[in-house]
Parts: structure tokens; sequence; C-alpha cells
């Protein structure tokens, strides 16, 4: 891989993994269009390391917080306040995705990588779900107020995110709206829960890597991959959680549908066949 495409799929994994319109999507339906050979497993590693970085960067403060709590609950053994809950919902609604990445990620992608109509349909559809549950919710709820059987839902809906098209925030936004949370309350638990299974995902890939060996030639795109995917990604999330304090998420269904649209109307009139 040239060190262009690194950039441009880096900065692609960084804006879309945290925005709610599918990273995989995107990482699927651009190369396909341009005609770009599969990235493989060394790019897969720099973009998870590189996604893993930027929300680690941004919620620092978080993580230490958690990470307090965590142990303060082992050793008082008593949930009683928002901050000692906090961690554990966040493990709960992992656990879920972690099962079924582990038993049905390979059979997901080999049914969806090759499937680019089928990709765009699921674009629109996750889109117009999210858009009904945005302009419709109650958006009540806060962080605080989460309780273990909404953390769960969120966590079982984020399941869904192994279907490129899905897009891992945009399921557990839609998810959490659903369940009367505000926009961002909903992103922010979306980003907090998606620390775990990133950094999960980022450290299996990475131990496959070393195991195989990096190929020749590959180390330098691995390192703009990283470089790119968590500059952008960085600035996706403070742009979002920004974005949703006042606006609604409306701006990202019409992306999603068009974009859908536009990839199906390509492939109707025999683009790629």
């Amino acid at each position: 891989m040239d060190l262009l495409h690194a950039a441009i799929l880096g900065a692609l994994q960084g804006f879309t993994e945290v925005l709610p319109v599918s990273s995989s999507a995107h990482l699927i339906l651009i190369p396909w269009l341009l005609k770009w050979p599969e990235s493989g497993l060394t790019f897969d590693v720099a973009l998870h390391l590189g996604t893993f970085i930027a929300l680690s960067l941004y919620f620092w403060r978080d993580i230490i917080e958690m990470t307090v709590s965590f142990f303060d609950v082992l050793g008082a053994r008593r949930l009683n306040t928002p901050a000692r809950r906090l961690p554990f919902l966040i493990i709960a609604a992992t656990v879920p995705a972690a099962v079924a990445g582990k038993f049905f990620e390979h059979q997901v992608e080999v049914v969806f990588r090759s499937n680019p109509l089928l990709i765009a349909s699921v674009l629109i559809a996750f889109a117009l779900l999210l858009g009904a549950v945005d302009l419709f919710g109650r958006k009540r709820l806060l962080l605080d107020e989460i309780k273990p059987a909404s953390a769960l839902s969120i966590g079982l809906m984020q399941c869904l995110a192994l279907i490129p098209g899905v897009s891992r925030s945009g399921i557990t936004i839609t998810a959490a709206l659903m369940l009367g949370f505000t926009r961002e309350s909903a992103a922010r638990f979306s980003f907090l829960m998606s620390l775990p299974v990133v950094a999960g995902a980022a450290l299996l890939k990475t131990v496959h890597l070393f195991t195989s060996g990096i190929p020749a030639g590959e180390g330098l795109p691995m390192l703009v991959g990283i470089i790119f995917s968590a500059v952008t990604g960085y600035i996706s999330v403070a742009f979002l959680l920004r974005f949703v304090q006042k606006q609604s998420l409306a701006p990202f269904v019409w992306y999603r549908v068009v974009v859908g649209g536009a990839i199906i109307i390509a492939i109707l009139s025999g683009f790629g066949v």
C-alpha cells in the first residue's frame, strides 16, 4: 500500500468510526469505487490502533475516573453512585459485542465484503431508523440515569455493528435514543463503551500481525494510517459531542441515504460489473 492510500484510509477510519456513518462500509466501498487492492491485516491493525489512541486521548479523564471507581467498588463492594456503576455498566454492555465478534465476525465479513449493494442498502435502512428515533425519541435521560437493563440493551444492539453499513456509534446512539437518553448522553456512552471493543480488536489483530510478521515495506504505511486515524478520530469525537448538544442527527441520516442511494444507482447502472 502506498502512503497516499494509507493516509486516505486512515483519515476515513478516524472520521467514520466515530461519526454514525459506518467506518466498515466506507473502508469497503471507497477501495471498491477506486479499484484499490485489499488493505490487509497490517493496515487493519493501524486503523484500530489509531482509533483507540484518539478515544483514549479524548476520554483520558473518564478512563482514569472509571479505573479508580472500578477498584473502589472492588474494595468497598458497593455500587451506590452513578460513577461507581458506570465502569461495570460499560463492561456489561461490551460483553455481547465481544461474544458476537468472536463467533460471527468472519461469517458476516464473507457475506458483506464482496456485496456493495447489500452494504448500501444497510446504510440506508439504519439511517432511517436513526432518523426516526432521533425525531420521535423523548431525549430526557442523562448518562447518570443509565440502568443495567439499558446498558445491556445498548450492548445487544451493538452486535449489529458487525454488519458493514450499520455503524457502531450509529446503532448504539440509536439504541440509547430509543431508551429516552439525550443525544449527548447517548453519544458519550457510545464512545465510552466502544473503548474496550476497539482496544480488544486492536490487541487481537496486533497479536495476529506479530505472529505472521509485518510484510516488507508495510511499516511506514502502517504508521501513516495510525497517525491519520488518530488525528481525525480525535477531531470527530470533539466535533460530534459538541454538535449533538444543539443539533439533530439529520445531517448524518441524509448523508447515509445519499451515499447509499448513489452506490445503488451506480451498481444498477453497471458500475463494477
